[in-house]
């Protein structure tokens, strides 16, 4: 093993924790900002990069902060180690509703490819780099972009999504689509692409957008329910406009404010 082996629990339905418990030494790494709460004898250190054990000196940090960088994430992330003498606990909060997938690298190949933001913490050791889609409509249709994050090792690794999780197999050959914002991560094995919602009519007026990803097995799939992005659509969509409260206000004041008159 060339990860550090940590256990782990994970508490709450909706918005959940998880909580790793440290052996002596023993070090996990987390997006900054993650940190829910620790026991005293642990000792938090910001470092640069994605905290693997081969970091190749200070260029090899450099390159791996600035992969950090081009997925949209911090420069720095914060890695947590054991330093007192018996077994210690760190616990690290979900960012918003939705579910946290344990993920144990050595059993799906040794690498997961996931959305930009999914991360939330792993054993010390886990690389987490980036993932390059090559095909151009992937890249600028994808809802991803061109890069998303490739998380790399043989260790626990935990990442977050929204909603419900649902775990897809896909044998060799066989095909899911889905809309490009639920797609939470896939193994190394699947074949991702975009394509154009058939029609003009469906594509113009169905509500579902232009596009939809394309994945082929054989490999797993982890679809969330509820996007950031759409349930952050629905928050802005129902926030108060004009300095007002957004309520359940009469027929004829909703009138108003369809018409954009003035009360």
């Amino acid at each position: 093993m060339n990860n550090h082996e940590i256990d782990f629990k994970l508490y709450g339905d909706d918005m959940q924790f998880v909580e790793v418990e440290l052996d002596p030494q023993e070090t996990v790494i987390a997006e900054a900002g993650s940190l829910m709460m620790m026991d005293d004898a642990i000792r938090m250190e910001t470092i640069f990069g994605d905290g693997a054990a081969s970091s190749g000196g200070l260029m090899g940090k450099l390159l791996g902060a600035g992969k950090r960088v081009l997925t949209g994430e911090s420069l720095f992330m914060t890695a947590f180690t054991n330093e007192g003498s018996g077994k210690k606990h760190v616990s690290f909060a979900s960012p918003y509703p939705g579910k946290i997938i344990p993920l144990d690298l050595s059993t799906i190949d040794g690498k997961l490819i996931c959305q930009k933001d999914a991360f939330l913490a792993a054993a010390k050791g886990v690389s987490i780099g980036i993932e390059f889609q090559r095909k151009i409509g992937t890249g600028f249709f994808g809802g991803e972009g061109f890069i998303m994050q490739k998380l790399e090792g043989d260790g626990m690794a935990f990442v977050h999504a929204g909603g419900t999780i649902h775990k897809k197999e896909l044998g060799p050959g066989e095909v899911l689509r889905l809309d490009t914002g639920c797609l939470v991560a896939m193994t190394g094995g699947i074949d991702y692409n975009i394509e154009m919602v058939g029609g003009i009519k469906t594509a113009m007026f169905g509500g579902e957008g232009l596009f939809l990803a394309t994945l082929r097995g054989p490999g797993t799939v982890w679809v969330q329910s509820l996007p950031f992005s759409r349930l952050a659509s629905r928050v802005f969509s129902a926030m108060p406009r004009n300095g007002g409260s957004k309520g359940e206000g009469s027929a004829a004041s909703n009138l108003f404010d369809i018409l954009g008159g003035d009360r």
